[in-house]
């Protein structure tokens, strides 16, 4: 039997990241840059106003210093007045040269005067239209953006590597990139197999169940980060299911298919996988999800992950080893999720020698604030391969594979799932 560590370090090592494409900066969220992307020009190209006011010079409404005179017990007294020749608004192409002892009216983001130097904000003005009294002095520099403040040519916005956040996506319009080379999102193909099923829109004869396993691991992948495609259940003649496989090998960069470990059925997917590439079927210490299956399928060594038929088993599973990967090959700095110290609130037991992955309820204590967890599944009286009790989940108790049994008020690892409003 295989150790979680030791599976995770096959899976992970073949994580795959799909060759670079060029897309829009609008379609680049959340995607790995595949390049450094530099500045060509300074940002901003000019001296800008950051607030709206008067370019002046600083020296001509007191400088360096305070005003001298006060008339109350923290308010400089008014300064001489400076006339008001002009008036220049944001995106203003007009070329103003400002004298000494003058003032020009600004908007936020609008390009200074030559010979301006600071930005006396209205608030620090009595806003006159003709002439402008200065009620405080400015610094050289003050409310205003020198050019090249941001960003100077040769200055590096994105490196290669970085997820594309809004800051990142922000920086690239920024420096005037409409297009961005990234890795795209990972294409995974989602497969069921089994006698015994049939798609939801047919009426369940006897002996026959749902899909609910390709739904449940599409919409995992999905969260996940991947561009998924669901293609349900898997014809058992030998040639069709080879057919179909090989063409979803043509359009992805990963496979997951349930039901195709256990049972005498799984034999037969098995020999039609190892037809096409290398396929590892083995026993990895943790429940639910034991049996499971890993390998390497076509000329471009597409990665194929072979989950339990039981979607809660599957989930499982998926969380643990197939989550990762795509994480990775996503670019993400953490693979993983965030890991959380519990109290539990019920007894749960665990299978020995087994790492345990125990669907959970996570909340915290409205006056400590500490965590606290309830077991859903593996709880005393809870079956563990149940759908609904997955559904109320919003976390997995992590259990060491040499402990046999949670006690109320025993603190555990919780990993968290997605959040729920």
């Amino acid at each position: 039997m295989r150790s979680v560590e030791e599976q995770l370090a096959i899976v992970t090592d073949a994580a795959v990241t799909p060759e670079p494409v060029r897309t829009s900066i609008t379609d680049a969220l959340g995607l790995m840059s595949a390049e450094e992307v530099q500045a060509s020009t300074p940002l901003p190209a000019f001296p800008q106003a950051a607030i709206d006011g008067y370019a002046v010079r600083a020296v001509d409404v007191g400088g360096e210093r305070a005003l001298s005179a006060v008339t109350g017990p923290d308010r400089p007294a008014a300064a001489h007045s400076l006339p008001v020749v002009g008036e220049v608004p944001a995106g203003s192409r007009q070329r103003i040269r400002l004298q000494p002892q003058q003032a020009v009216r600004v908007h936020t983001g609008a390009p200074l005067p030559t010979l301006a130097d600071a930005v006396l904000p209205l608030e620090w003005s009595d806003r006159g239209r003709k002439r402008v009294t200065p009620l405080q002095p400015v610094r050289s520099g003050d409310f205003m953006r020198r050019r090249g403040d941001d960003i100077q040519p040769g200055d590096v916005a994105v490196t290669a590597g970085t997820v594309l956040g809004p800051a990142q996506i922000g920086l690239l319009a920024a420096v005037g990139r409409t297009k961005v080379l990234v890795y795209p999102t990972p294409r995974v193909s989602v497969f069921s197999f089994g006698a015994e099923l049939i798609d939801i829109d047919r009426e369940p004869g006897p002996g026959q169940v749902y899909d609910v396993a390709s739904y449940a691991l599409a919409a995992a992948a999905k969260e996940a980060g991947a561009q998924v495609s669901r293609v349900g259940l898997l014809d058992g003649e030998p040639r069709r299911l080879r057919q179909t496989i090989e063409a979803q090998l043509q359009r992805s960069e990963m496979l997951v298919i349930s039901g195709a470990v256990g049972g005498s059925g799984s034999d037969l997917i098995r020999s039609v996988l190892t037809e096409i590439g290398e396929i590892d079927t083995t026993r990895v210490a943790m429940h639910p999800g034991s049996v499971q299956g890993f390998g390497l399928l076509g000329e471009e060594r597409i990665p194929v992950f072979l989950l339990p038929s039981n979607p809660v088993s599957a989930l499982a599973a998926f969380e643990v080893f197939v989550r990762p990967v795509l994480r990775l090959s996503l670019g993400k700095r953490s693979a993983n999720r965030r890991v959380v110290r519990a109290r539990a609130l019920n007894h749960v037991t665990s299978t020995p020698g087994r790492r345990g992955y125990v669907r959970a309820q996570l909340m915290r204590d409205a006056h400590s604030q500490d965590y606290l967890v309830e077991g859903l599944g593996g709880a005393t009286g809870a079956p563990a391969h149940l759908l609904a009790g997955l559904a109320e989940a919003n976390a997995m108790i992590r259990i060491p594979e040499e402990v046999t049994e949670i006690r109320p008020g025993d603190v555990v690892d919780v990993l968290f799932l997605a959040q729920r409003s």
